[in-house]
Parts: structure tokens; sequence; C-alpha cells
């Protein structure tokens, strides 16, 4: 198992890596056959409003998913302890579901369907764009089918998913909705998609994958 960390307004000490690898391989020691790669991210925010500053974030790549967890607080070894309990919650999840997928295969057909995009998004919102890009991440893209991305959103922890759709080889976003269940986003494509479907939301109650 790879295990990379990170930092941002601070310097990786020794005693701050031997801790991340004591804590973190333990977390994970008992589900190395599923760990590929682990990567830690440790922050510090240098806004003074911020009371909880240190930040500690495990993204987990298994067998191709993405298993993520973030805490924060005012201690950095606090929060590297907070977000190895939680990463090993995450990934005993994983472990459960795919359990659950090998005895009860799931249709997709009972997971998503179709509803017209509303007209405005944003309602009486104001659109704003954030000043600069603070962060750049690369990640891996597999086709998956819509449950599966279901299950991807849950596990890292967002409150989107944007994956490669199997059934119409398009890029789609998966996301929760404010008054439940989940939304998908898909490409225009005047009509022309694979799936015959254009501008769809794909709606979905939450339920076990």
């Amino acid at each position: 198992m790879k295990l990379v960390i990170h930092g941002k307004n601070i310097e990786i000490t020794d005693a701050i890596r031997e801790y991340v690898h004591q804590k973190i391989e333990k977390a994970v020691s008992h589900f190395q056959n599923i760990t590929n790669q682990v990567d830690v991210h440790l922050s510090v925010a240098r806004n003074p409003r911020i009371s909880t500053k240190q930040a500690a974030e495990v993204t987990i790549y298994a067998n191709g998913s993405v298993i993520r967890a973030e805490e924060s607080s005012e201690s950095l070894y606090a929060s590297i302890d907070l977000v190895a309990d939680k990463i090993t919650r995450q990934l005993r999840k994983y472990k459960e579901k795919r359990q659950d997928h090998q005895t009860q295969p799931i249709s997709t057909n009972e997971i998503v369907a179709p509803e017209t995009v509303a007209a405005d998004l944003i309602g009486d919102r104001i659109a704003e764009l954030p000043e600069e890009v603070v962060r750049t991440k690369y990640f891996s893209m597999p086709p998956m089918t819509l449950a599966e991305a279901q299950e991807q959103l849950q596990l890292v922890g967002h409150d989107f998913y944007m994956f490669h759709n199997a059934e119409t080889g398009e890029i789609n976003v998966i996301y929760e909705r404010n008054h439940g269940g989940f939304g998908v986003i898909q490409p225009r494509n005047n009509g022309n998609g694979k799936n015959g479907k254009s501008a769809n939301v794909g709606v979905a109650e939450k339920s076990k994958v």
C-alpha cells in the first residue's frame, strides 16, 4: 500500500509524518486487500476567523473506487485521529456494500427516473465565482453505472460526484437534492444522445445500493 502525505501552509515534520503513518496504517490495516493508495492532505487555515484551523483529509483509492474523509479541529493531531476513525467507518461501509452487491445485484431501472430540467436552476440566488482556483484534483474516471455513481457519491462525502456513464458514454454529475433523493445532470445532445434523452435530471429516493 502506497501512502503519500501532502501539506499546505504547514511543514511536514518527521514527527507528523510518523504519526500519520501510525494512525492511517492502523485505520486501513484490515482493508489492505482492497486498498491501492492512500493520499493524506494536511493543511492549516490562515484565516483568523476560522476556529478549526488544522485540517486532515484522507483519500483512498480502492479497486477503482475513491473513498474520502475529512476532519478539522484546533489541533492537527486531533484532526488526524478524527479522520482516521472516520475513514475506517467509510472503508467498512464500502466493504459491506461490496458484499451486498455480490449477493443482491441491483437494477439501475429502480434507482433513476427521468425529470425535466427547470428553466432556471439558481432562482433568486446570485451566481458568484471564486476569485481564484485554489486546488486542482486529478482522478481516473472508469465507466460506471448510475447505481455505482450513487455509491461513490456517498463514499467521497461530497454533495456531488462526476462520473463516466457506462450506459451513454457521457460525463454526468450525480448530486444530493435539498429535498431528498438524488439528481443526475446530463449534457444536452440535441436529442442525439445514446440514451435518447436530452437535458434530463434523474431523481432517486435514497436507498441502500
